[in-house]
């Protein structure tokens, strides 16, 4: 857990569509990389070096120097057992924790339910972008969804809506519309238990932005958008805790090296401005960031891109957080390939316990459904 007196916050950064680990950290100097890689291999002179084996993608320059400051921790070989490969399937099990079935509480559902049991804040969580990732749904549990922080709304943005009377009318008659599509599922749940609560946050919330004041100019990019606004609701002192947001889409089949470079240029200047901000503050010590996506891709490639694979990699960024890389590298041996892709080799149920346990102070056994094994990046 956490040393810091200040309540523990944690960012999570969906990298949506998979991924790309063999080109994000790269085996720059592996002959297997090479061999599988001669259209979208990077070039070795472009890597920027971590150790004589591996190497930053050479647009996530920023990514590096928190890595250089002993603030990435990166880790190796994440996923699961038989990964499906499907985007759909794979994204619910990782924002579910049910690889055996289809899930439909959110872990990170229970993780605001334990945080705040009573759920007396609304903004305990908080998306950045459309709808609500399953990861945050469970019923009961008021989360906010913001898709624009300047002119917040799930529905507060409908002309006319300007009551509680309104807003309750039109809650009911989204849920009754929606009813036989989806049911009393997680979404319906949402909105008929939880939809007013989560109203009421719009007018919380709207005081981050007239509170800010910031040295650091982000990009104008959706991610960085995106992290600007968790800045605002982190600086302006809401209670916020669990954070959400996501940026893609990493599903590189065509058009691989100017996709990823444009992706990572992208999430990596909008992540080194937004540790900045928070270090402007001084409000970074209780603040971790972790990445994650579905799954890797292939090792060999298509021609200009890559196909679906297995196992993936995942950070955390953090000023808590002791850097380095964690578990092994999957070998790119064709006799150690899945299916023509990288073995995933640590269940990221361990990698969500540690973040659960130690940094938030929470029992994970619940929430990820088992004992899984921590690491020990905090």
């Amino acid at each position: 857990m956490t040393s810091t007196q200040k309540d523990p916050v944690v960012v999570i950064l969906q990298l949506s569509g998979a991924n790309d680990p063999l080109n994000t950290i790269v085996p720059y100097t592996n002959p297997y990389y090479r061999d599988n890689r001669p259209k979208v291999g990077i070039p070795e002179d472009q890597v920027l070096p971590i150790n004589e084996e591996l190497g930053f993608n050479p647009n996530m320059g920023p990514v590096q120097k928190l890595y250089q400051e002993g603030k990435v921790a990166i880790i190796h070989g994440i996923g699961y057992e038989n990964s499906p490969r499907s985007h759909f399937r794979s994204m619910d099990i990782w924002h579910t924790c049910e690889p055996d079935k289809v899930g439909t509480e959110g872990w990170l559902g229970k993780v605001i339910r334990d945080l705040d049991p009573k759920g007396s804040n609304v903004l305990t969580g908080v998306n950045f972008g459309q709808g609500l990732p399953r990861a945050l749904a469970l019923r009961g549990v008021p989360v906010t969804s913001v898709s624009d922080l300047a002119s917040y709304g799930v529905l507060s943005e409908v002309p006319g809506i300007n009551s509680e009377q309104e807003r309750d009318r039109m809650l009911d008659l989204f849920a009754r519309i929606y009813a036989p599509t989806i049911g009393t599922g997680p979404v319906m749940d949402y909105l008929s238990h939880t939809g007013q609560n989560v109203l009421d946050g719009a007018d919380i919330i709207r005081v981050a932005p007239e509170t800010y004041s910031s040295t650091i100019e982000y990009a104008d990019t959706p991610i960085a958008r995106s992290l600007k606004s968790v800045a605002q609701v982190h600086l302006a002192n809401l209670g916020t805790q669990i954070f959400y947001t996501q940026h893609g889409s990493f599903d590189t089949h065509f058009n691989q090296l100017p996709q990823h470079t444009r992706l990572w240029t992208d999430v990596g200047r909008a992540i080194g401005d937004f540790y900045s901000d928070l270090q402007e503050h001084n409000a970074s010590d209780n603040v971790i960031m972790v990445l994650f996506t579905e799954f890797g891709r292939r090792v060999k490639d298509n021609g200009t891109g890559t196909d679906h694979g297995a196992g993936g990699i995942a950070f955390v960024i953090g000023d808590q957080v002791k850097g380095g890389m964690y578990n092994e590298y999957p070998s790119l041996k064709p006799e150690h390939l899945t299916q023509g892709d990288l073995e995933p080799n640590y269940d990221f149920r361990g990698f969500y316990s540690t973040v659960i346990e130690r940094w938030l102070g929470l029992d994970p056994i619940a929430v990820v459904g088992g004992t899984f094994e921590q690491l020990s990046f905090v």
